[in-house]
Order: C-alpha cells, then structure tokens, then sequence
C-alpha cells in the first residue's frame, strides 16, 4: 500500500513539473517532504490505509499552518487536496 502511495506521489509530482508552476513545484516541494515524513512513520504501524495516511498529514499540515505565510499554506493546503484526491482514486 505504501509503495503505491509513493508511486502516486511521484507521478503527480512528475505532471506538476511538466507544467513548470513556479508555485505548484513549491508546494509539491514541501508536501513532499511531509509526505515522506508521513510514510516513515506508518512503515512501523500496522494501519497503513489512505486514512492512516490522512491523519499523519494532518498533523503535517497544522505544521505547515506555523511555519508558512498564509500565502504559502494555501499553496500546500491546495496541493495536498489535490494529492490526496488522486490518492483516493
């Protein structure tokens, strides 16, 4: 399951890219670094379903609320929507 996570990841991260959004490739930047965080640490748990995931991101993003500007959140928050809607599909 967490493999297939990643796969997704990577995938969106590769279309984000191809688009050359100077504020997507920022905020798929730093989504991605939580994401990895996230997948760490659900590697040692034994719940590694899309709402296992969901929760640890959800922790990341009240990180993400402190450390950036509102301007910069709603990037990631945007981001992570969409992220997590190609991760349901």
């Amino acid at each position: 399951m967490l493999e297939q996570y990643e796969t997704t990841l990577y995938e969106w991260i590769e279309d984000i890219v191809a688009q050359g959004n100077e504020d997507a490739l920022f905020a798929s930047g730093y989504l991605q670094g939580h994401f990895a965080v996230a997948i760490s640490q659900l590697e040692i748990e034994t719940e590694q379903d899309l709402s296992a995931l969901s929760q640890k991101m959800d922790v990341c993003m009240e990180l993400a609320k402190q450390e950036l500007g509102d301007t910069d959140y709603a990037l990631v928050d945007s981001a992570w929507k969409q992220l997590s809607d190609r991760l349901a599909a």
